[in-house]
């Protein structure tokens, strides 16, 4: 499994109704076209939709990434990811421990997110398909995000575990993306890079 998910890894767009500027059905749709490879529904933090609205939501924006063959992510809202059956999850260090999420959907991408040592040593990476790693650089769309780790995260990452798909995320642009390539990642996640572009597919063709 783990070539191809190396190859969904390569454009990785995350987004929710907060960081949208215009309709995110239509943003979403966009690149999708452009060529986005996977995507990541993180209906989080202030102004995000909740209950009937985000699951109303998360189906819209599935269908659109069905249609398109894109596996469908869900950020560490478990009762969601069941509910609408998607590709997979996505959680962070303060959320349900992998060995849970892998124990309660066996065949379910699942990505965990690390930022340093401490969180590698104590993460038991046999139970995800996949490493967020960063912030690489400083970003502006996550309230709670932790101090840039720089692209030398992801080259410890890389040396360490030679065959785990690596996507970095945080503050990644067109004009930063190649040197996260460069260290080792397979692929880079974008939120605000494609959720406020002028041209998304420009952007896209240009991760």
């Amino acid at each position: 499994m783990n070539d191809k998910v190396h190859q969904l890894l390569r454009k990785y767009f995350i987004m929710g109704s907060q960081d949208c500027p215009r309709d995110p059905r239509v943003i979403l749709a966009e690149a999708a076209e452009a060529g986005i490879t996977a995507f990541q529904f993180r209906e989080k933090g202030k102004g995000s939709l909740e209950g009937d609205e985000k699951r109303a939501l998360g189906k819209e924006l599935q269908h659109i990434c069905r249609s398109h063959h894109i596996p469908f992510i869900v950020n560490d809202d478990l009762h969601l990811a069941n509910e609408l059956d998607a590709d997979g999850i996505h959680i962070g260090q303060n959320d349900k421990p992998a060995e849970e999420v892998r124990r309660l959907f066996p065949d379910k991408l699942i990505g965990l997110s690390l930022s340093n040592e401490e969180e590698l040593s104590t993460s038991p990476l046999s139970f995800v398909d996949y490493i967020g790693a960063g912030p690489v650089f400083s970003t502006s769309t996550k309230s709670d995000a932790k101090r840039p780790v720089g692209t030398e995260w992801i080259s410890t990452l890389r040396e360490k575990h030679p065959a785990m798909p690596i996507v970095g995320i945080g503050g990644i642009s067109p004009a930063n993306a190649s040197s996260v390539i460069k260290a080792g990642a397979d692929g880079v996640s974008v939120i605000s890079a494609i959720t406020r572009a002028d041209n998304i597919a420009s952007v896209v063709d240009c991760l």
